[in-house]
This record gives C-alpha cells, sequence and structure tokens, in this order.
C-alpha cells in the first residue's frame, strides 16, 4: 500500500530545536581559525544566529510539500519518497538515491527538470519518472530493525522500484551511498535495473590494482583519505556512541555536517556560502534534527563492515549493466583509473565535468541534469 504523506512539524518541536541553539554555551568552545581543526567556530556561530533569526522551516516545509510524496512499508520499513511522473507517453523510470549526510533535499530543484524537461529547454523524449526516496534510516524513512548495509538496502529499493511502484524496469542514479547502492542494484538486480548512472565510486575491486598508474592511485587515494577516516571510523564502529550526545545538540549535528559540506564541495575562496544558501544547508541538517535520524543515518556505515566492507567480494563479477560516469573535479574520493572502472563497470558513457564535487546534483543541478540526460539518450532499454 502506498499511502500520500505531509511534512508537518510541530511548533513546539521546532521550538525545541531553535531554543537549543540560542542557549548553546559558545564560550566554552576555543575559538580556532579556519577549517583545519574542524568547523570554524565564527562560520557556525554565524549560520546558528541566523538559524534561529532568520531561517524559515515553514517555507522550506512546504517547498518539500509542493511535491507528491509518499510513504510505503517494503520488508517492514517504511520507505518515504517522492515521485514526479515524467511528461509524454513512456518516461523512464529513474530511482535517484542521496548518501549521508545529504538527503533529499540535494533533488529538490532538479526533480522538474528531470520529469519536464521541456519546460526547461530540454525534450519531452528526455523525461523521467523521477523516484526521490529518503533512505532507510535517513529523514522521513523509518529505520531498519538493525544496521543495513547499502547492499540490503539495494535490495529494498528494488522491491520499492518493481513490486511497490510496478516499474518492470528503471535507471537509478547517486553519489556517495546512492552511488553504492547504483553499483549493488547492477550486481544484484540486473533483470530489473537496466542501467546506472553515477558521481561517486566507493567499491573497490577484490583484485586491487593491477598496473602501475592503479598503484599510484591506490597509494595516493589512501594517504588522502586518512583525513577522511574519523567521522567514518566512528560511525562504522560506534554509532550508538556518538549518537547520545548527537541525540542532544542540534549544534552539535549542524557542526559534523557542515564540515563534510566544506570539505567536499568544490567553494570558492574557502567561502561555504559560495555554492550553498545558508536555508539550503539548514534545511538538509534540520531534515536530521526533525526526525531524529542523525543516530540511524550512520548505521549504514556500521552496515557495509558487516557486508564485507568497502570491497566487492572475493567472487565478484563485473556488473554488466550500461554505466554512466559523471566525473565532477572536486569529488573527495578520487576515481581510479579507466582501467580500473573496466573491471568493474560496462562503462557506455563518461564526462570530466569542469566543476562541481560530491554533493554534485545540489551544486551543479544543470551540469548534472544535463549529463544523465546524455546517457539516457545512448541507451536502449527495448
Amino acid at each position: 500500500m502506498i499511502k500520500r504523506f505531509k511534512v508537518s512539524v510541530s511548533k513546539s518541536t521546532l521550538d525545541q530545536i531553535y531554543n537549543k541553539v540560542k542557549k548553546y554555551p559558545w564560550n566554552n568552545i576555543q575559538k580556532m581559525d579556519g577549517w583545519t581543526h574542524g568547523t570554524n567556530y565564527n562560520y557556525l556561530k554565524k549560520i546558528s544566529k541566523y538559524w534561529t533569526s532568520k531561517f524559515n522551516w515553514k517555507k522550506q516545509e512546504k517547498k518539500i510539500n509542493s511535491f507528491s510524496n509518499f510513504i510505503t512499508n517494503v520488508d517492514g520499513i517504511k520507505v518515504h519518497f517522492i515521485r514526479e511522473k515524467g511528461s509524454g507517453k513512456n518516461p523512464t523510470p529513474l530511482l535517484i538515491m542521496h548518501g549521508w549526510p545529504g538527503s533529499i533535499v540535494e533533488f529538490l530543484d532538479i526533480i522538474k527538470k528531470l520529469a519536464h524537461p521541456e519546460k526547461y529547454g530540454g525534450k519531452k523524449e528526455d523525461a523521467f519518472d523521477v523516484i526521490v526516496p529518503s533512505l532507510p534510516g535517513f529523514g522521513f524513512s523509518s529505520p531498519p530493525k538493525k544496521p543495513l548495509g547499502p547492499r540490503g538496502i539495494a535490495k529494498i529499493m528494488n522491491k520499492l522500484m518493481t513490486k511497490n511502484l510496478k516499474y518492470k524496469k528503471y535507471i537509478a542514479q547517486g553519489g556517495d551511498w546512492g552511488a553504492t547502492i547504483c553499483n549493488w542494484l547492477g550486481h544484484d538486480n540486473s533483470k530489473s535495473c537496466k542501467a546506472i548512472h553515477i558521481n561517486c565510486l566507493t567499491m573497490r575491486h577484490p583484485k586491487g590494482p593491477q598496473n602501475k598508474a592503479e598503484e599510484d592511485w591506490d597509494k595516493k587515494f589512501n594517504k588522502v583519505q586518512i583525513m577522511q577516516d574519523g567521522y567514518r571510523t566512528i560511525q562504522a564502529t560506534k554509532p550508538q556512541t556518538l549518537a547520545y550526545s548527537m541525540n542532544d545538540s542540534p549544534v552539535g549535528v549542524a557542526a559534523w555536517i557542515l564540515e563534510k559540506f566544506y570539505s567536499w564541495s568544490d567553494i570558492k575562496k574557502n567561502r561555504l556560502e559560495s555554492v550553498y544558501s545558508k536555508d539550503v544547508l539548514l534545511t538538509n541538517i534540520m531534515i536530521y534534527l526533525i526526525t531524529s535520524s542523525f543516530n540511524t543515518s550512520s548505521w549504514i556505515y556500521f552496515g557495509r563492515r558487516e557486508e564485507g566492507g568497502r570491497y566487492f567480494p572475493k567472487n565478484f563479477k563485473k556488473i554488466k549493466i550500461p554505466t554512466g560516469i559523471a566525473k565532477f573535479p572536486k569529488e573527495m574520493s578520487e576515481w581510479p583509473p579507466k582501467s580500473y572502472l573496466d573491471r568493474i563497470f560496462k562503462i557506455m558513457h563518461w564526462t570530466d565535468l569542469k566543476k562541481g564535487g560530491h554533493f554534485a546534483a545540489l551544486e551543479q543541478p544543470d551540469l548534472f541534469v544535463n549529463d544523465l540526460r546524455k546517457f539516457l539518450r545512448g541507451l536502449n532499454f527495448d
């Protein structure tokens, strides 16, 4: 059963969040310059002041509710999703997925462009039926009973598309965890998922590097990722411990999330707001707070560790469905050489974009949409 869903946050919930932000003990935090040691003190204090004085959640709530929102049960999990039916007679079903610390907010400004291209300078035949879910444990979707990794979530997403929404075939797109889920959809569910488009690689081939270029990439990647492993290790090993403090601190959640948007985005002159507005940043943060999902959103890290970590299994066989790759220059997870990717995917489309980072759809919506359209045009589903 699929039910209509409307976001409606009570005044008491909002007041509780805002009061905690207002009462945050700033004097107990060292005023360290820059972002080297973590989220910048001055910026966090500035956006927190805006949060409680000018930010209008109800305006953002209205924007989310301007789309058709639904809730449906998949394997005992209440999955929330936005569905925008595309123009024309036969729009291609598109499942588009966020990661951490993102949400459906990443896609709000591209949904209609993908579903109704003729209204934005495109062609009606490029239209998609757009399905944007909140991943299990994230946002408005309920959590699984225990941590579930991306392979398990891929199974749920496939059931959402084929059982609940009755699509016989579809394509999937994702970055971050969305990309990992795409990998598993292509690997395990190729009868229904007919193509994937990704803007991030988070999985590795079990046989590792096979030539010098790949070995050089591997060494560089591991060195760069040392500074990223702090949050990842905590969320993959002790997510519950972290949850106790974050559950009572909106400013703490904001700091944890904002640091990633700063570090992983193609910003100018060290200014986070050269890419994102305060409203966009706070709306994404608020979704974690109003749904109390900061804890359960981190479960996917724990779940992947139990699934075997970032490596495909030893018996891994190449993903044989068409794969499109959008390579944005400031992606925090540096892409390996194409020779490495060719052993994982059947690459049918590759684009080196000139700007943009990890949150590609949010940073460069037009580049993102155009690349996805080009990928679709090159495919034949008949």
